[in-house]
């Protein structure tokens, strides 16, 4: 866990303070500087763009993470192999796309007409997140995923901080910023291709014929089948808040973007895990290392909910106060619910841990093609049945219903195939743990001042969580680690 946990360390935090600029700019900034209709489209343009990535990349950061292994040279010939099959992927998407524009237009038109306007932004934002996504995957390959999270995380919130602060002080007018968007996503891109160059591990070279026999037919069929269950995946994550823009509306979308922004929070930890747990997972897998991996199932497990059942319960706790800084919180308030559920299908996802990761590099992965996209025909259906009956909170619902069901059977099918499981009692009192403290979130020292609520509100979480786990024994590598990162910081 040694490279795993140093670059996971600082993946952790530039994920965070992405977070805490991201709090800002949807809790705060966007809401104060746009109105519903606005904020609704710019989610939803930017959410239909990041869409077709994943059918645009073809399964190549995937295939870049598992085959990267293999090659003891010409890896900067496999990455320009991989960014040249993955540019072909991004125009078959754009002639569907622009074939298809009608089509898509007729889904908007009669519900969110305004994002008609904003369609021809899509396909470049496409582009420079697909170029990034496919640098990102190279850069892990490496174990260099800090860096590139910065420009993910930080440095492309940051950016849209300035765009919205511009239009805000009348610079520019809204169709500025959603063209402004572009540059946004271009300039991120341009950072990692940067960095990459300068740790001189990106160097452009077409010699393709001097890969091992087979290995490009190998990848390729690899990539797309993968492709399929990453595209799967990502709509399973996107298409609720495009279907409540088409269904509902863009103020029903702008409530919900940030009631989804809110609960985001929780995955952060697993993210920053994942990222740099995917190539140690293929590695092993090339070694036939099983039970080095069935160690880190359990071990990542355990951590992550441990410490998202905590933030959990600082966000629920705390979320009447929370929405008391949004500006307009009227309107926003009545996306509280939709926090819950999202949240609950973020602790389903975190509970049981890399189960995605190991499918996608074992010998089974056309599993997981299978199965994710049936769960990404579920989630269609389940949003058609629920958004109607319930508005946001219904697809809310469903997305958490989906984590449960999609998690549960790559669980089972592991644990039948592989003999891999990564609960034991540690889970279950992390879960006893979890339960209590959420159920008594809600309660705590009152006061009239929103910001003094949360402090004794948190303080109240933390040593509850805090009294319970030493109580039980849990979580003692987290405690274990606290209190040598405080020695260490002493005098």
């Amino acid at each position: 866990m040694g490279k795993i946990a140093s670059q996971s360390i600082l993946t952790a935090v530039f994920s965070y303070l992405g977070v805490l600029i991201g709090y800002v700019n949807v809790l705060w900034l966007y809401p104060y500087a746009l109105d519903a209709n606005e904020l609704g489209i710019f989610r939803t343009i930017q959410d239909l763009a990041l869409l077709f990535v994943p059918f645009a990349q073809l399964g190549v950061g995937h295939g870049i993470t598992r085959y990267f292994p293999k090659l003891e040279s010409n890896q900067s010939a496999f990455l320009s192999y991989g960014l040249a099959f993955s540019l072909l992927g991004f125009l078959v998407v754009a002639a569907l796309f622009l074939g298809f524009k009608e089509e898509v237009i007729q889904v908007f038109a009669i519900n969110s007409p305004e994002v008609v306007d904003f369609l021809g932004i899509v396909l470049l934002i496409t582009l420079f997140a697909l170029l990034g996504s496919v640098m990102d995957a190279y850069a892990r390959s490496f174990l260099k995923v800090a860096v590139p999270t910065f420009f993910r995380e930080v440095f492309l919130r940051f950016l849209t901080s300035v765009l919205i602060c511009l239009y805000l002080l009348d610079w520019i007018d809204f169709e500025q910023v959603m063209l402004g968007l572009i540059v946004v996503y271009g300039l991120a891109f341009a950072g990692v291709l940067i960095f990459l160059v300068w740790r001189k591990v990106l160097v452009l070279d077409f010699r393709w014929k001097n890969f091992p026999t087979g290995f490009r037919s190998s990848f390729l069929k690899f990539s797309l089948i993968t492709f399929l269950a990453t595209a799967a995946s990502t709509l399973i994550m996107k298409i609720d808040s495009i279907m409540v823009s088409a269904m509902v509306g863009l103020e029903a979308n702008a409530i919900y973007s940030i009631a989804f922004y809110m609960a985001l929070v929780i995955e952060l930890p697993r993210r920053a895990v994942s990222q740099v747990a995917m190539p140690v997972i293929a590695d092993h897998f090339a070694k036939d290392r099983i039970e080095e991996i069935n160690h880190l199932y359990r071990q990542i497990s355990n951590r992550q909910l441990y410490i998202c059942l905590l933030i959990f319960a600082l966000i629920w706790g705390n979320i009447d106060q929370i929405y008391h800084f949004v500006p307009n919180r009227e309107i926003y308030q009545a996306g509280k619910w939709v926090v819950f559920y999202i949240a609950l299908g973020k602790i389903f996802d975190v509970g049981f841990s890399i189960n995605s990761e190991i499918l996608v590099f074992s010998k089974y992965y056309r599993f997981n093609l299978i199965l994710t996209i049936a769960m990404s025909v579920l989630i269609i259906a389940v949003n058609f049945w629920l958004i109607p009956i319930y508005g946001i909170n219904g697809a809310a619902i469903g997305s958490a219903l989906v984590m449960l069901i999609f998690n549960g059977i790559k669980y089972g099918y592991l644990k039948w195939k592989l003999r891999l499981d990564p609960f034991s009692w540690d889970t279950l009192r992390i879960l006893f743990i979890g339960s209590m403290v959420l159920s008594l979130s809600g309660h705590g020292i009152e006061s009239a001042a929103p910001i003094i609520n949360i402090f004794f509100k948190s303080l109240f979480i933390l040593g509850i969580y805090g009294v319970m786990s030493m109580a039980l024994n849990v979580g003692r590598e987290e405690w274990d680690y606290l209190k040598k990162l405080f020695k260490k910081s002493g005098p």
